[in-house]
């Protein structure tokens, strides 16, 4: 259901709460963080009183740019701490979850059953994982959850500063991979909307720059491609490589560049005990249908998996056998 057909909820949702948190899934993107941001601001011209919460202690390089350039700008809390910021009356608090609705990914499920009233606000498909909050906000259609709340912020006619139209703008890029992916008519009426606002096309390639370090070694995965019939692209990492989540994403996006791939695989270890998975489709396999017969999950077109204490060779005989059986 769409962000602005379900406003009159979210607003009841919003108007009874005193104190209201923010909180998105582990590992945070420019999406997650963006759309946090964004509401973020929302509320505080509603005058509310609210709290981003960041359990990370690791950053990718464009929400690290983000988080150091505005220190001291917003109010961000670690979950270990909450208790200090609750309301009294424990109706008066609410959570809103953006950007995932899976209960294991966000920054600390502990939270979900301290803050009893919650709101979800995500484009990635349901699952068996998924929160069972007060409000469930879910539109796949939209590329990402940026667009949801830029589309907000459009709505109530909220002016925000450019700074923090530019953070919901590259959220908008990152999801789609600069619009190639996930992208509708809508996707670029509302990076208009941003633009009317004073973000800034240039400050957005300044996020989503690489680290040159960080993109030979991807460089290295996309070495070892091969295809499984004939049309999903599937690599792996020497088991003495370690990636970031992040940079499995990357590659798994980029290897649907390729002729006549409609999906991607991408197989590393993420430190020394534990192997991710990250994968993308063009639409014609289901992801999340594969993955979750690994113990993994995500959408239609995207999804990831976690394994600990196996090898790379195991998880690649598992997961090509999955994917042969799909495609008979």
């Amino acid at each position: 259901m769409g962000i602005i057909k379900e406003r009159g909820k979210l607003h009841k949702s919003i108007k009874s709460a005193k104190t209201i948190f923010l909180m998105a899934h582990k590992n945070l993107d420019l999406d997650a963080l963006g759309s946090q941001i964004g509401m973020y601001m929302l509320l505080k011209k509603k005058r509310k009183n609210v709290y981003i919460i960041i359990d990370d202690k690791h950053h990718e390089m464009g929400v690290e740019k983000v988080l150091r350039e505005l220190e001291g700008c917003i109010e961000i809390i670690r979950s270990e701490s909450i208790e200090d910021y609750l309301y009294p009356k424990q109706s008066k608090n609410l959570l809103i979850v953006l950007d995932t609705n899976k209960t294991e990914l966000v920054q600390n499920k502990e939270i979900l059953n301290i803050i009893k009233n919650k709101v979800v606000i995500d484009h990635h498909e349901l699952g068996k994982t998924s929160i069972k909050p007060t409000l469930m906000i879910n539109d796949t259609k939209v590329s990402s959850t940026c667009e949801m709340i830029a589309n907000l912020i459009e709505y109530y006619d909220v002016e925000i500063e450019s700074y923090y139209a530019t953070i919901l703008l590259s959220g908008i890029v990152l999801d789609t991979n600069n619009y190639t992916l996930n992208t509708t008519a809508e996707t670029y009426y509302t990076s208009y909307f941003l633009a009317c606002l004073g973000a800034s096309a240039k400050k957005v390639q300044y996020l989503l720059k690489q680290d040159i370090e960080e993109y030979t070694e991807r460089q290295k995965l996309l070495s070892a491609i091969e295809t499984i019939n004939g049309n999903i692209a599937f690599t792996k990492a020497t088991a003495n490589m370690h990636y970031r989540r992040e940079d499995l994403a990357k590659v798994a996006d980029t290897l649907l560049f390729f002729n006549n791939i409609e999906a991607s695989f991408v197989i590393a270890k993420i430190n020394k005990d534990t192997i991710g998975v990250s994968a993308r489709s063009l639409g014609s396999y289901d992801i999340n249908k594969i993955l979750q017969k690994i113990g993994g999950g995500g959408d239609t077109t995207s999804g990831a998996a976690v394994f600990q204490n196996t090898t790379i060779s195991k998880v690649e005989q598992e997961l090509k056998k999955i994917i042969k059986e799909e495609g008979e």
